[in-house]
């Protein structure tokens, strides 16, 4: 196990809290794959033994090898794999849903904690920290804690949910709210992390990005093996199709698939830098200042726009971006479904949808797309949308009655 530079294969030692190569750029974990197959991560299925029971370090011969007393694990992963016929013929393709939002903190970012707060136990870090909308402070909060660690997050002032900020005050983290958007914030920690020498938690962390692999690995080994011919996946800090891109590249060296899927990620259309580049050419990132509802992906300055481009690229994929409106309709789509969703993770609806429309996804295909975040993460969201005035596409407004049998037949005459 090495750390390399994504631009000129530079390795460098992997015990040390170092994040970029010499000249600033990506790292990544290089790991020697060996050959594996689908029936040793089949028999660990269910198994009640640490650290296998952890839907990541079920295969952990595709992880970072740490001791196992190094590994601080909840265990995370085991998320359902959703088919609904009602989403099929709203999206008009099969679409699985591999619901995150189970995690032990509500998000995936569980999955990348658990390897990134190990890799900080192992080489013996003093202090961690992050920038967040709200999903990676609550999971970096939960993961320090259970790992015995001070942990200290660097959020947007009044742009995070109160759900996702009482998250990460329950853990007991310091929060450090700063005046300014997300990238604000990741600018603050990227130099709290140099003058203080705090272990940094963010998607440019590279062992945060082995954990997310396993969402793919799971999600196959959920469907038997069997590929799908897409993934579609909401995109902001491009840390999950990084994360996806280096779990095709390894599961195809691996022989646990025979050709890669295509990838599409998906932008709200107010914080869609990465969607800009794409129709440019990818000719360079241009940061926007960024404005959705979906506070997930708010963000206008990805940190893996090195690593999330090449993942277009090799699997000959796309990037679009959506409206609020079009996410919204979704989320409410798959809340009327009885899954539920943050509105980020619905963006992944929102661009199957567009995309089936355009000809680009064939009605023949099978689609994958992730639910990246709980219903609950967003509450206020999910209020607004359905006491909208006037009235959304899906509203589902409660009904205030006198207390009488007249009242209640009426109230109830469309239900029966």
């Amino acid at each position: 196990m090495k750390l390399r530079s994504i631009e000129h294969g530079t390795l460098y030692p992997p015990d040390t809290q170092q994040l970029a190569d010499d000249n600033g750029g990506l790292l990544e974990v290089a790991l020697d794959i060996p050959d594996v197959s689908t029936g040793l991560f089949d028999e660990r299925l269910g198994s009640l033994d640490a650290p296998y029971r952890s839907g990541v370090w079920r295969y952990r011969e595709l992880m970072p090898d740490f001791p196992d007393d190094a590994i601080v694990s909840k265990p995370e992963g085991n998320t359902n794999l959703y088919h609904e016929a009602r989403l099929d013929d709203l999206a008009g393709v099969e679409v699985w849903f591999k619901h995150e939002g189970e995690n032990p903190t509500g998000s995936f970012k569980d999955r990348g904690m658990t390897v990134g707060v190990s890799h900080a136990r192992w080489i013996g870090a003093s202090v961690v920290a992050c920038a967040s909308t709200g999903n990676t402070s609550a999971s970096v909060a939960s993961y320090a804690a259970s790992a015995g660690l001070p942990s200290v997050v660097f959020v947007p002032e009044g742009k995070i949910s109160a759900a996702k900020l009482a998250q990460t005050i329950a853990y007991g983290a310091r929060i450090i709210q700063v005046r300014g958007d997300f990238d604000a914030a990741m600018a603050m920690v990227r130099s709290a992390a140099d003058r203080y020498g705090l272990y940094l938690l963010n998607s440019l962390n590279p062992f945060r990005l082995e954990g997310q692999k396993s969402i793919f690995l799971e999600a196959l080994q959920q469907r038997r093996w069997q590929a799908p011919d897409w993934v579609v996946l909401p995109g902001g800090n491009l840390g999950n199709v990084s994360a996806l891109g280096k779990a095709l590249r390894e599961a195809l060296h691996a022989g646990l698939i025979v050709e890669m899927p295509k990838v599409a990620v998906v932008q709200a259309a107010g914080s869609a830098p990465f969607a800009a580049a794409f129709e440019r050419g990818f000719d360079g990132l241009e940061p926007v200042s960024a404005q959705t509802v979906a506070s997930a992906i708010q963000i206008g300055a990805p940190v893996n726009y090195a690593k999330a481009w090449r993942v277009i690229r090799e699997t000959e994929g796309l990037v679009l971006a959506v409206a609020d409106s079009e996410l919204l309709d979704a989320k409410a789509e798959i809340d009327r479904a009885g899954i539920g969703c943050e509105p980020a993770s619905a963006a992944g609806l929102a661009g199957i949808r567009r995309l089936v429309n355009e000809g680009v996804i064939d009605a023949g295909e099978r689609v994958l797309t992730i639910l990246t975040g709980n219903l609950m993460k967003d509450s206020d969201t999910v209020i607004d949308y359905h006491l909208a005035d006037p009235p959304q596409a899906l509203s589902n407004r409660p009904v205030v009655i006198d207390s009488s049998l007249d009242a209640l037949d009426e109230a109830m005459s469309d239900v029966l």
